[in-house]
């Protein structure tokens, strides 16, 4: 008689950015390390904390891509002034950034690769990714944005870096908005730190169980 065939659990790598722009916390960080502490599905999370740092967060994540080998990646940000989650959809291959990086760095209009392509399409569901946290009663919509600074930067080298690989494995990025603790006393927007633990419990939920997106409306007119 053979030996059974080990039921081997997909991996997961969710990464998070460190504070910057002057925020003493990072939402991306905490909602991820949440996602890992509630997790109890049929996959095995790890995570990972990036620099903001242009030339620091890419070597740092061929490094947490090596050590994990995952099967899906959901890289993590904070977009301040969202109101909602942002499923992003397209990365470019531009850093163009409005301010400096955690270590004073500042390109301007520079490519993140050089000759590489001009943008790489997301590979997760994003369009059933929303319909999932819509459906938890949390605002989310897909965006065709993921900025010029390190978010982006990030998002362009993981889908570059999968594509190079050529083994299957799908990623993609989500921005959050502020926390609560950051906008005490203003009037910019924020999300609950729990609304964005289970609103990101639910992309890596609809990751694992779809692989053909959703045919539905998820563009806009500007």
């Amino acid at each position: 008689m053979s030996d059974p065939v080990p039921n081997v659990l997909p991996t997961v790598l969710l990464t998070g950015f460190e504070p910057f722009g002057g925020e003493t916390t990072n939402p991306s960080w905490t909602a991820v390390r949440g996602v890992l502490a509630a997790w109890d599905g049929a996959a095995a999370l790890l995570a990972r904390r990036l620099p903001v740092a242009f030339d620091l967060s890419g070597p740092a994540l061929a490094t947490a891509l090596e050590e994990t080998c995952p099967d899906i990646v959901i890289c993590v940000g904070q977009a301040g002034g969202a109101t909602g989650i942002r499923l992003e959809r397209v990365a470019i291959n531009l850093d163009d950034a409005r301010i400096a990086d955690n270590t004073g760095h500042q390109p301007i209009d520079e490519p993140i690769v050089p000759g590489g392509p001009s943008a790489y399409f997301a590979t997760l569901p994003v369009k059933a990714a929303v319909a999932a946290i819509g459906a938890l009663g949390i605002p989310a919509e897909v965006s065709h944005s993921a900025g010029t600074y390190a978010c982006n930067h990030v998002f362009y080298l993981l889908m570059h870096k999968l594509e190079q690989a050529g083994h299957g494995a799908r990623g993609g990025f989500v921005h959050v908005p502020f926390g609560p603790d950051q906008t005490a006393g203003t009037d910019r927007p924020s999300l609950p730190i729990g609304s964005m633990v289970a609103a990101l419990t639910a992309v890596v939920e609809t990751a694992l169980s779809t692989r053909t997106d959703l045919a539905v409306v998820g563009g806009a007119l500007h």
